[in-house]
């Protein structure tokens, strides 16, 4: 199922263009147009979830997240780490309201703790 009016729906049907990282049956990786490192990558199930929280099938969320390993070694950043991100609805800064996981890396990150 797809939405007529979602962005992610329309990159994931190919209406939209998008530099493709890592397809299959059920999901798309593809690099974000806003980098916040130097590997960016959103993993999305090709079905539309709002989020993470909309009841979704256990296998499109083990797709989505057997994806991370796979684009995390085509993106190189196994070996020196990366972070795995999935924010849901408006508080977390949630954008585009389907289902998507960030891969990030390649540079050191801080831990986010503004104490250090």
């Amino acid at each position: 199922m797809q939405k007529d009016d979602c962005l992610f729906c329309k990159i994931a049907k190919g209406e939209i263009p998008s530099t493709v990282v890592y397809e299959d049956e059920a999901v798309l990786a593809f690099e974000d147009i806003n980098p916040m490192m130097p590997v960016h990558t959103l993993i999305i199930p090709k079905d539309h979830y709002d989020n993470i929280a909309d009841n979704v099938p256990a296998d499109t969320l083990g797709a989505v997240f057997g994806a991370v390993q796979k684009v995390a070694e085509i993106k190189g950043v196994v070996a020196d780490g990366f972070r795995t991100l999935a924010n849901t609805n408006d508080h977390s800064c949630q954008t585009v309201h389907h289902l998507h996981v960030h891969v990030l890396g390649g540079a050191q990150m801080n831990d986010g703790n503004p104490s250090k």
